[in-house]
C-alpha cells in the first residue's frame, strides 16, 4: 500500500471536478450533486469530508460524509456515502484505511457517532462499525442495513 497517496479533498480541491466525475461514473449521482457536496465543504459550508485513494495521481477509491445518504431517517447524521474502490484495487485494505482517515477525521471535529447503509454483512464490521437497525432508503422497495460507528 505505500505507493497509494490518500487524501482528504480539501487537501487537493483541484481534483474536485474529477472526483465528482468519478463518483458519479460508480453512483449514477448526478455529477452536479457530487460538485455541490465538494463546494459546500471546500467553502467550509459543512465540515463533513471527501475522501480518496489516488495511484499514480488516478482515483481507485474514495468516499464522503454527508448529512444523509438517501434513507427515511433523517436522525441518523452523517452518513459516509458512495464509498467505492475499483475492482482491480479490491482486498488491499484500502477502503478499510479510507474508512478509518474518515471517522478519525470526524472525531476529531466533535463529531460522533456516524452512520452509513449497505447491503454488504460482514465487511464494516471489520473496521468497527456495528449493525444498528434496518431502515427504508429513498424509492427503494427494499429496506437496507444501518451502520454506526461510535
Amino acid at each position: 500500500m505505500s505507493g497509494y497517496q490518500y487524501i482528504n479533498l480539501a487537501e487537493m480541491p483541484t481534483i474536485k471536478e474529477e472526483a465528482a466525475k468519478w463518483f458519479h461514473s460508480k453512483w449514477g449521482v448526478p455529477k452536479e450533486a457530487y460538485l455541490e457536496c465538494m463546494e459546500a465543504y471546500l467553502n467550509g459550508e459543512t465540515e463533513y469530508g471527501w475522501y480518496l485513494c489516488l495511484d499514480g495521481g488516478k482515483i481507485v477509491a474514495g468516499m464522503g460524509v454527508i448529512e444523509n445518504d438517501f434513507h427515511a431517517r433523517k436522525d441518523l447524521t452523517p452518513n459516509v456515502c458512495a464509498v467505492y474502490t475499483e475492482e482491480a484495487y479490491r482486498g488491499r485494505g484500502i477502503a478499510g484505511k479510507l474508512l478509518t482517515i474518515a471517522t478519525e477525521d470526524c472525531r476529531q471535529k466533535g463529531i460522533s457517532p456516524i452512520y452509513l447503509v449497505t447491503d454488504h454483512t460482514g465487511f464494516y464490521e471489520r473496521y468497527g462499525w456495528e449493525f444498528l437497525c434496518m431502515v427504508q432508503g429513498d424509492d427503494e422497495p427494499e429496506m437496507s442495513r444501518m451502520y454506526i460507528h461510535r
